[in-house]
């Protein structure tokens, strides 16, 4: 069954957007970046947002800049073809290999996973995160940590009264001093995520 990730960068306090609706304090130094570009690689399909679908509308243009850098042509090359389900109640249309969600987030995983395919099924912002979860449906958060307190903002992690126990399955420490984190969704034996 194709497993289902979260994985974004948060501040060391936990949010994802700070308080003023900054995330600059993401931009990945090259060796960071590098780890992004080899995770997509093995993304089957990302599911976002509109908050996150409309940021990363950038890279459906970006490789027309003459001046862009070799990591971020490679970045857009994998990004571009990816397919996208965006979640949202107020786009009519969206561009690139994207479509709009016909169904609830765990209605499109099921759907996702019954369908031939190989590759993750990647979680994109926090609010689609949290309704995967109340599903009980995220079998890996990939959290990558950086050495800042933003005070606020839009948290990371779903915001509800449910418990998840996870097992830490790699750390990886980058220079800038940025840290990933790994962590699976720890189920009783013979279980897998429930079935929607």
């Amino acid at each position: 069954m194709r497993k289902v990730t979260y994985s974004m960068g948060v501040s060391l306090d936990g949010y994802i957007v700070g308080p003023d609706g900054g995330f600059d304090w993401t931009d990945p130094d090259p060796e960071v970046f590098r780890y992004w570009i080899d995770e997509i690689r093995e993304v089957g399909v990302h599911l976002l947002g509109r908050r996150l679908y409309e940021t990363m509308l950038y890279w459906e243009t970006a490789d027309q800049d003459p001046s862009l850098g070799e990591a971020d042509r490679e970045w857009t090359a994998l990004w571009k073809p990816l397919p996208k389900v965006v979640f949202s109640t107020t786009l009519t249309e969206v561009r690139g290999n994207a479509r709009l969600a016909s169904g609830t987030p765990a209605q499109e995983i099921a759907r996702l996973r019954a369908e031939p395919g190989t590759g993750e099924i990647a979680i994109g912002g926090a609010a689609l995160a949290v309704e995967v979860a109340a599903s009980g449906l995220i079998d890996e958060y990939r959290t990558i940590v950086h050495p800042v307190l933003v005070g606020g903002g839009v948290p990371y992690f779903p915001r509800q009264e449910r418990r998840v126990d996870l097992e830490l399955v790699e750390t990886r420490t980058f220079a800038s001093g940025v840290v990933l984190l790994r962590h699976v969704a720890r189920r009783p034996a013979g279980t897998s995520a429930p079935a929607q």
